[in-house]
C-alpha cells in the first residue's frame, strides 16, 4: 500500500526500494527539512528500478537536503563511491548510507559497472548528479544516460528549487536512440528551477 503523504515528503509507492524501517531516521530527516523550510512536490513512479538524476547541483547544501529527504522517505537510493574509500570503519558506514563501491581502474567502465548493478538487481534506484560537479557545465555528462540505457530502465528527474525551497519529482524520461538529443532535452527540462548558486546551463538551441 502507498504510504500517506504529509506536509514535508511525498509518499513512496509499493515498488520503490526501502531501507530497514527506522522511526528515528525518518524523524531526523523530516526535522532537518522542516527546520530548513524545505518540502517535496510531484509524485514517485511505482516501479522497482530506475536512474534518478538531481539538478541543479551548485552547492554542498544539495547533499544535505537530498540526504535528509532520503532519510525522511526511508528510500533505498544507491550511489557509487571509489572502492578505495571502503576501508574499516568507513566502509560499513558508507554501505549503510547506500554507497556502493566502484573500481574506476577496472576494464569495465564506471557506467558499465553501474548499469550491471541496476540490471542485475530485483529492485534498485540509482542516483547521481548529471552535471557531475558543482561548477557550471555547458552540457550534462553522459553517464546517467549510459547507465539507464545499459540497464534498460527510465530516468527520473528530480530538481532543487532554492527560491521556493522545494525538492521536486518530475515525470519519467525514457532514453531513446539519440544520446545527445536526449541529454539536451532533459537539460532544457530543468530550465524553470534554480539551484542555490545558479540554474542549469542551457545547451545550444536545436538547429
Amino acid at each position: 500500500m502507498t504510504e500517506a503523504a504529509d506536509d514535508i515528503v511525498l509518499p513512496l509507492p509499493p515498488n520503490a526500494p526501502r531501507v530497514a524501517p527506522s522511526a528515528f531516521a525518518r524523524w531526523f530527516g523530516r526535522t532537518v527539512l522542516r527546520l530548513g523550510g524545505w518540502r517535496m512536490e510531484g509524485a514517485f513512479p511505482d516501479i522497482p528500478k530506475l536512474v534518478l538524476v538531481g539538478a541543479p547541483h551548485s552547492s554542498n547544501w544539495d547533499g544535505i537536503w537530498g540526504f535528509a529527504a532520503k532519510l525522511a522517505l526511508g528510500l533505498d537510493l544507491r550511489v557509487l563511491g571509489k572502492h578505495q574509500l571502503f576501508w574499516w570503519p568507513l566502509g560499513p558506514l558508507l554501505r549503510r548510507l547506500g554507497v556502493t563501491a566502484v573500481n574506476r581502474d577496472a576494464a569495465q567502465g564506471v557506467a558499465e559497472q553501474a548499469a550491471a548493478l541496476v540490471r542485475d538487481a530485483d529492485r534498485l534506484w540509482f542516483g547521481l548528479a548529471p552535471e557531475g560537479t558543482r561548477k557550471p557545465v555547458p552540457r550534462f555528462k553522459a553517464g546517467f544516460w549510459k547507465i539507464a540505457k545499459g540497464a534498460g530502465v527510465p530516468v527520473l528527474p528530480v530538481y532543487f528549487d532554492y527560491p521556493r525551497k522545494v525538492i521536486g519529482v518530475g515525470p519519467l524520461f525514457e532514453p531513446g536512440e539519440d544520446m545527445q538529443a536526449d541529454i539536451d532535452r532533459l537539460q532544457r527540462w530543468y530550465a524553470p528551477w534554480r539551484g542555490r548558486n545558479r540554474n542549469v546551463a542551457q545547451p545550444p538551441p536545436i538547429a
